[in-house]
Formats: C-alpha cells, structure tokens, sequence
C-alpha cells in the first residue's frame, strides 16, 4: 500500500488523482483464522492492528453487522482526555492519550490530533474538593494536570460567565495536553494499517452464533457462513450483552443512548474544550466551526441511535447559563449512539468463561478517547493471555468486590 506524503499528493495532483490504492482492500470471508475480532469501530480495529503491529499475528478477520466506524467511533464528541482518579483508569487513558499524540505518524493517516486542552468546570465546593483531590492523585501518577482559578477559566474561555447565578465557576481541572480528534480518521486510519498487514476486514458481516467445542470457542455463524478461529475478540460496544449470550455467559451491563448535537457554524471563539459537570453538559468547536455539544445518558435502557428533544432541552438549557451566546444559535444535527454501561463506569477488558473468546466493552460515555490504550491492551491479552493495563478491569471484579468506581471518583463518567 502506498505511502501518504507530501510528494505523493504532489504527484497524483499531476495526474488528476488517478492513481490512488483503496483505503482498505474489500475481503470476503475464509474459512478460518488465527483471531476474530467482531466489531470494526475504534476499539475493535486497534485491537487488531495491534495484535499485527505488537505480537505479529495477521491472520486476523475484522467482522462488522454494518459499515466501518458506523457505530459509536463515528457518533461521539471526539474527546481525548486522562485525568482519572484511580490508578487503573489513569495508566490506561494516559496510555491512550499518549498514543494519540503520534498516532498520525504511526498510521500514516492524518487523525487531526488536537492538543487543545480540556478543563473540567469545578462550579460547587465538592467540585473543587474532588478536583483538587484529583489534580494531586494525578501528579502521583504521572498525568500532566492542574487546578486553575476562575480568571484563569475566563482567559482561556473568553466567552464564559464566570459569574452565573445558580453555578459561578469556581475554577477548573485543566489538562493542557488533552484535546480532539477527528472521529472517522481514527477508523479508517487503523482500517487502512490493518489492511496493509493482510487483515481481512468485512463489512455487512452480522454474526449469528458463536461456535464452542469442550468449554473452547471454535469459530463464530454469520450471514456471510461459518468463519473459524482460535480466538475470538468481542468489541461491540452497546451489543456486548448480545454477543455474549450468543457465547454462554452474561456480562454485567446495560445499554443505553447516548446524546450529542450541534450548532450552526460559527467564527473561531472558543480553542478548548470545555465540561460542565453540575449542570451536565460539554462544549468544543469542531475546525468547520460548530459547537460541539453533548450531556448525559438517557434515564432508560435502550438501542436508539435516533436523537430526542427532551434531551436538547436539558443539556442546552444547562450550557446556556454558563455560555449565554448558545442561547443566539440554530441546532444544525443531532444523533445518538449506544453506550454499555458498568456499575462502576469503568470498562471490561477480559478474559470469560469461555476460552479463547474475550470481551472489550462497558466504556460508558468515555470511549473515544481509550481507543488506542483499549487497542494495546486488548490485543496484548488475546495474544498472551495477561496484559497489564487489562489486569485491574476483570469481568469478575464484580463478583469479587473489586470496583474501579469512577463515577464517584471522579464525578462524572465521562
């Protein structure tokens, strides 16, 4: 597969652009393979680029029910941040933050990587404790944050009300190499790397049944046949619970939508991205102009990616008290995505009950930005059977106790 470079473009420009290779080679089936990994979002295609790229395995199927990126990698707000409280969580995103930031040159694909920094509105007293808190637990672990006052806020925010009636902003946890990406470019950029390793990745592939011999899991049904496997990786976000009841087991989740729009484009007047716990909702302006806005899960279980009005009501209400200049703009589009959540707000990486298959999943509302961290850790398990980044975030940490509680840690799950 060619090379993307400067010289490249140059030289199809001269040939009106005649000469470019697919992104990544359309694959029909073969009857068996070292690894299946079932998903082809973000964390699914990063598993599997990195089961090539770090353990040497290419003999790997990438099977999607849809179209690449379709699901929540191509329905989210693009936030990349790792200012966790808790070890495990904070090794992991700062893994995946620190793997954003050459992921353009590892993939020769340009992600547009944004480091523009990401401040969490402290707007209560309990906020500025749990931050403070937060802001020397991660100096403890190595992640770049700091607690900044309110004037601070309003010199990188100029557009904010520091002085709201209900919720002044009393300062904010910054993290200056925090930021974006573009969504789509994750997918197709490790889409087009595994493909150039010889990965067969296969769209409209729904699966239908997963095959086991003796406790051991032997190969998955689909609507394109029967597929073989040693290994069968599951990272389906909203639908794990589907596939591992295909597989034998239950998995401790629940699925629910997951809410974003956005505005008319507008001038550059905001260069950071901003979240606004109390009042639940979250701020950035994307390179074409529009304020990207999100806010909280739905209060149901459900599989809707449709959007409803209710939920624009609630978070732009709440963003409008701290950003008044929301309140002059048109709403441009809406989605929804589905999003699997824990009781604790932290994912599942893991080993199951059935050998040789292992589950990725129960990211919440924060799975964006763990795509290359989830990626390493997951392809380090399937092919060794342990990872260290995967080892505190065991299926069976519920059983036995061991919570990684997040959401009340850190005050949102996001």
């Amino acid at each position: 597969m060619k090379r993307y470079s400067v010289f490249a473009v140059a030289r199809e420009a001269l040939r009106n652009h005649q000469g470019w290779d697919r992104a990544w080679a359309k694959a029909d089936p073969k009857p068996r393979y070292d690894a299946i990994v079932v998903g082809a979002g973000g964390h699914g295609l990063a598993s599997a680029y990195y089961l090539g790229r770090n353990h040497g395995i290419t003999n790997v199927a990438v099977i999607e029910k849809g179209w690449l990126g379709g699901g929540n990698t191509g329905r989210n707000t693009t936030i990349i941040r790792s200012n966790y409280l808790q070890d495990p969580s904070a090794a992991i995103y700062e893994k995946s933050r620190s793997l954003y930031e050459t992921l353009s040159q590892d993939l020769n694909y340009n992600i547009m990587f944004s480091p523009r920094g990401v401040m969490m509105l402290a707007q209560t007293q309990h906020e500025v404790r749990g931050y403070l808190r937060t802001a020397h637990a991660n100096a403890l672990q190595g992640v770049a944050t700091e607690f900044i006052g309110p004037e601070r806020v309003k010199e990188l925010v100029p557009i904010i009300d520091t002085n709201g009636p209900r919720y002044p902003v009393l300062g904010a946890l910054w993290q200056p190499r925090a930021g974006t990406a573009r969504h789509d470019a994750v997918a197709w950029g490790y889409a087009r790397a595994c493909s150039a390793m010889g990965m067969d990745i296969i769209q409209n592939c729904e699966v239908t049944g997963i095959r086991r011999e003796g406790g051991k899991v032997t190969g998955v049904e689909t609507t394109k046949g029967a597929i073989g496997c040693d290994r069968l990786g599951i990272v389906v976000a909203g639908h794990s619970s589907q596939l591992a009841d295909m597989a034998g087991f239950r998995l401790p989740i629940e699925s629910v939508a997951l809410q974003a729009l956005v505005s008319e484009p507008i001038k550059p007047c905001m260069d950071v991205v901003v979240m606004a716990n109390t009042v639940h909702g979250y701020l950035s302006q994307s390179d074409k102009g529009e304020m990207v806005i999100g806010g909280g899960t739905d209060g149901f279980n459900n599989y809707t990616q449709r959007g409803s009005w209710h939920h624009i009501e609630e978070t732009v209400r709440a963003l409008v008290e701290t950003f008044p200049m929301l309140s002059r703009l048109k709403m441009l589009r809406q989605w929804g995505g589905i999003v699997d959540m824990t009781g604790d707000r932290s994912p599942i990486i893991s080993k199951t009950p059935v050998e040789g298959v292992f589950v990725n999943c129960g990211w919440g509302t924060g799975g964006f930005k763990a795509i290359p961290g989830s990626g390493w850790a997951m392809a380090e398990l399937m092919a060794k059977g342990a990872s260290p980044l995967a080892e505190e975030f065991s299926m069976f940490r519920f059983r036995e106790g061991k919570f990684i509680d997040e959401s009340v840690a850190a005050g949102v799950a996001h």
